[in-house]
């Protein structure tokens, strides 16, 4: 019987071979590669040195040539012109002997690691490189001297005219420094080509050693790629998790995402049911978030937003959700929310929070946030009341001037349903072609011309009579009916001022308001030139009406391009209640705005108040400089009148010259206004 102390002769030793031969090769792919990788690190680290040295001497001919460009244009600007180009020329000398500082420093290093001949160029003839870039230098710190000091105030004056002109850098130093680096340059490159054969080289050596070696231990490699396998087994099932996790929760916020609300609130509903416990739902909506994106960038508008859910997560409780819908809308849901003192106190507290001002990059930011409240059940037992009745009692709380919240109400509740209603009115009207369109004149105060007509929406109910635009124009914009409106006022304004230039009639041009959600239509620019086709409308006599706040927001709906299209078509473009948004200057561009409106409040009452006064000059000058056409809306005196008139605004538009008339009447008052034309008559007699 044979022992089992006794080892087993062939496979245990067949083991141990095996296994010492992997190690052993493993240990013998990690020394080469190791060393591969010093030797590779070493030559890289040389070769980009060898680059940054190159890059310095590039730019050093460039800057030796910059300097006497700016020396030369220093010297022959006007006295007011000086100071800029002495900054550049200053700028740029510092920076040449900062390059040369360190393109010394590196070459001594090149020259005693890798024996680079380029000590010959620095101080050796013919290029002499060190010599004339220390002239250059001084020659240009000499020429901002002399320059400089004439430019004191006691030291300005005609008089200083010649010594001024007297004033150069010579030019031939710069030459020389230019063939100087020039020289250093091609032996760098040199050096550099030569370094980077040798790395190939040695690179081409470890790859096929390596090979080598690992066509060797082929045999041993099942063992590292289980691992392998196991190892991208579980990073894939890490990856899954992170992304579930990402699938929930917003990028910017940290905070969860509108499809989480989606999947998770009526489980909250149930849950609350279940217990027989009041659900809070509180939507947050930062006031002057627009405002900030606007003015101060994305980059300020992400902080506002990532601050603003820092404070959520730290004003409400452990059990609150806190959730970001998009934008600046916000939602906290609360379980257990209590009785509405409780809720009050809470809602007060976040709001208390998120009204604190933020601070970026030394600014002070005011954002302010407003909120809506609806409980479950009282207000809503499923998710998308809450939600609407949320948002509408955060609607009633900006109309208090934001900063503040409200509760959903009965009263509110009226307003939802008059709101439904409207909606559905709305629909009607636009299906049954209820809009009309009404006409209010332009004139000149100048002459007394007709310079345009502007139409105006107006809406006759069947059974409540007029509705003011300011009433139903949000609603429909809400709901998304503005492009199908904007539509019908264009077609029926169009095809009446058509008839009148078929007439004969003096209009001046037909101005059309236009929305961004209108523009953003795909079909808009066809469907505009199609109209005015079929109609046998000019171009020409068309003019849009545009707000700022369209071309604020170019940069995310890209608009621009169509509205350079259609301008170029020959229609005139207008920009509309200017002064009360926040458009740079550099939108008040002639090439792509023909003239500007002023705003109401600006003009009312001009004549008693100073500032409006100084604000409509200053858009009068500004406009006057810039070649663009003006006018005021909103004239209703003739103080006003005058005061406009005396301001230098010569078109104005208001109920001082006429209210908003329906077509036929606006015909009878364009008529009357008509130049006469001569009538000839045959006059009967007889030939002498």
């Amino acid at each position: 019987m044979a022992s089992t102390d006794q080892p087993t002769s062939g496979s245990d030793r067949l083991i141990l071979t095996i296994k010492a031969a992997y190690w052993m090769a493993a240990l013998i792919i990690a020394a080469m590669v190791f060393a591969g990788y010093m030797l590779l690190q070493q030559r890289i680290g040389a070769h980009q040195r060898d680059e940054t040295l190159l890059d310095l001497v590039d730019d050093q001919k460039a800057l030796s040539q910059r300097i006497v460009f700016l020396a030369s244009e220093a010297r022959l600007a006007a006295p007011d012109n000086r100071l800029p180009l002495l900054a550049s020329l200053r700028a740029s000398t510092d920076r040449f002997d900062s390059n040369y500082s360190a393109i010394v420093a590196q070459v001594r290093l090149e020259e005693n690691e890798a024996g680079v001949n380029a000590d010959r160029v620095l101080n050796d003839s013919p290029h002499h490189l060190a010599h004339f870039s220390a002239n250059l230098s001084s020659s240009s710190r000499h020429f901002l001297k002399s320059l400089g000091l004439r430019l004191e105030p006691s030291g300005v004056g005609a008089t200083d005219n010649r010594a001024i002109e007297n004033t150069v850098l010579d030019e031939t130093v710069a030459t020389a420094t230019l063939a100087g680096y020039t020289a250093l340059g091609n032996i760098l490159a040199a050096h550099s080509q030569d370094m980077l054969a040798r790395m190939l080289a040695v690179h081409r050596m470890l790859f096929a050693a390596t090979l080598a070696v690992i066509g060797l231990v082929v045999l041993f490699i099942f063992r590292p790629v289980t691992e392998i396998i196991r190892r991208r087994t579980s990073e894939l099932v890490d990856a899954r998790n992170s992304m579930a996790m990402v699938a929930v929760r917003d990028g910017l916020t940290g905070l969860y995402n509108r499809a989480f609300m989606r999947d998770h609130f009526d489980t909250l509903i149930k849950a609350s049911h279940r217990r027989q416990e009041r659900l809070a739902v509180i939507q947050i909506d930062l006031d002057r978030f627009k405002q900030i994106n606007d003015t101060l960038g994305h980059a300020a508008g992400d902080l506002v937003l990532v601050t603003t859910a820092e404070r959520m997560r730290g004003s409400c409780r452990a059990s609150d959700i806190c959730a970001r819908l998009g934008g600046d809308e916000f939602v906290m849901v609360m379980p257990a929310a209590g009785n509405p003192e409780d809720i009050d106190s809470l809602a007060r507290r976040i709001l208390t929070r998120l009204n604190e001002p933020i601070v970026y990059e030394g600014a002070t930011i005011f954002c302010g946030a407003s909120a809506g409240i609806a409980v479950y059940p009282v207000d809503a037992d499923n998710v998308g009341d809450l939600l609407v009745h949320a948002d509408l009692a955060l609607y009633a709380a900006k109309k208090q001037g934001g900063g503040t919240f409200s509760f959903f109400s009965d009263e509110l509740r009226r307003e939802l349903e008059h709101r439904k209603q409207l909606e559905r009115d709305i629909a009607d009207a636009i299906a049954n072609d209820g809009f009309s369109v009404y006409f209010q004149p332009q004139v000149s105060l100048v002459n007394g011309s007709i310079t345009g007509v502007e139409a105006l929406l107006r809406w006759h109910h069947p059974e409540r009579g007029m509705i003011p635009p300011v009433e139903f124009l949000p609603v429909a914009e809400k709901a998304g009916e503005m492009p199908r409106i904007g539509r019908i006022v264009m077609r029926k304004a169009i095809e009446e001022a058509a008839s009148w230039h078929r007439a004969g009639l003096q209009f001046g041009r037909l101005a059309l308001n236009v929305s961004g959600m209108e523009l953003r239509e795909p079909d808009f620019t066809r469907f505009l030139f199609k109209t005015l086709e079929d109609a046998g409308l000019p171009a020409q006599k068309l003019s849009l009406e545009i707000v700022e706040s369209v071309i604020l927001d170019d940069e995310k709906t890209g608009i621009a391009s169509k509205l350079r299209m259609i301008r170029a078509a020959g229609v005139h473009l207008e920009l509309d209640d200017f002064g009360t948004g926040y458009a740079s200057l550099s939108h008040v561009n002639p090439n792509e705005i023909d003239r500007l409106k002023i705003d109401r409040r600006f003009v009312q009452n001009i004549n008693l108040n100073g500032d409006n006064s100084k604000i409509v000059r200053a858009i009068t000058e500004l406009a006057r400089g810039l070649g663009i056409s003006i006018i005021a809306e909103g004239a209703e005196t003739e103080e006003e009148l005058s005061a406009l008139l005396s301001i230098g605004c010569e078109q104005v538009q208001g109920y001082s010259i006429a209210f908003p008339m329906p077509d036929a009447q606006t015909r009878d008052w364009l008529v009357a206004r008509s130049p006469r034309r001569p009538v000839l008559t045959v006059v009967q007699g007889t030939m002498a």
